[in-house]
């Protein structure tokens, strides 16, 4: 799975399809949608006119909670949706009634080849102690939001030391919070200290944490900024400058 990526929701089809070639012509491989998002469709169409191997490129999308009911159902047409042959990791999207049920579901597209790794997405530490028991195959990835202002620094660690890798949606801090972000004070100096941009910074300080990162844009420039984070590193005392900025300030209800 690759470290860095482009999230889609709220993307429009069309603003979807160039955004998702932006990436994969600037090297990136890793594309996050759902079925919640309305883009699964888009995210395909996509894959299948670029020139890149299938194999070369990780998908990930989602099962709602009103699809768990019926997951296997959901499941299939996500795949006939999607259209791109099989799904890298499946998640579900956040806790609800039947989730285990749904998850079993997904278990069992594993062993059948639909789907290649399976996880979670807004589960917290609480969660995670009632749900893992229930289970048999542990998720590959848990998806939370996570940014400076929130950091989920009992829950990032708690999750890596299950074995589980941690994904962190809005970066950025979501829509309405991004420019408040980028000009932090903290995160521009060392942005310039290193001749970056604050979202540059932002995806590093991720990175270093160990959390994989989807920005969402439609700003092909901007998308191409988003991979380019790894011709520089951040200082312990740069990353611990980052750590002191939480305050614990979720910005979406899950």
């Amino acid at each position: 799975m690759p470290v860095v990526g482009l999230g889609t929701y709220a993307l429009s089809h069309d603003k979807c399809i160039v955004s998702v070639a932006a990436l994969l012509e600037n090297g990136g491989r890793l594309i996050d949608t759902a079925s919640f998002y309305g883009t699964e469709k888009s995210v395909g169409e996509a894959i299948r006119n670029s020139n890149i191997p299938r194999e070369e490129i990780f998908v990930t999308t989602k099962l709602y909670p009103s699809q768990f009911s019926n997951a296997e159902a959901a499941i299939e047409e996500a795949l006939e949706t999607l259209d791109i042959e099989y799904i890298d990791l499946m998640l579900l999207h956040h806790p609800g009634a039947g989730d285990v049920d749904a998850y079993k579901a997904l278990e069992q597209a594993v062993h059948d080849g639909e789907i290649h790794s399976i996880g979670l997405s807004n589960w917290y530490i609480e969660e995670l102690e009632t749900f893992l028991p229930q289970i048999t195959i542990t998720p590959a990835v848990i998806q939370n939001e996570i940014h400076p202002y929130y950091q989920e620094q009992d829950v990032v660690p708690y999750i890596q030391d299950l074995g589980i890798v941690v994904e962190g949606w809005f970066p950025f801090g979501g829509r309405g919070h991004t420019a408040e972000l980028f000009g932090d004070e903290t995160i521009s100096t060392i942005a310039q200290t290193h001749n970056v941009t604050s979202a540059q910074v932002i995806l590093r300080w991720n990175l270093q944490r160990g959390v994989v990162v989807i920005p969402g844009s439609s700003n092909p420039e901007h998308i191409k900024e988003n991979l380019n984070i790894f011709g520089f590193e951040l200082t312990e005392e740069e990353m611990e400058q980052i750590a002191e900025l939480d305050r614990g300030e979720k910005h979406e209800w899950y």
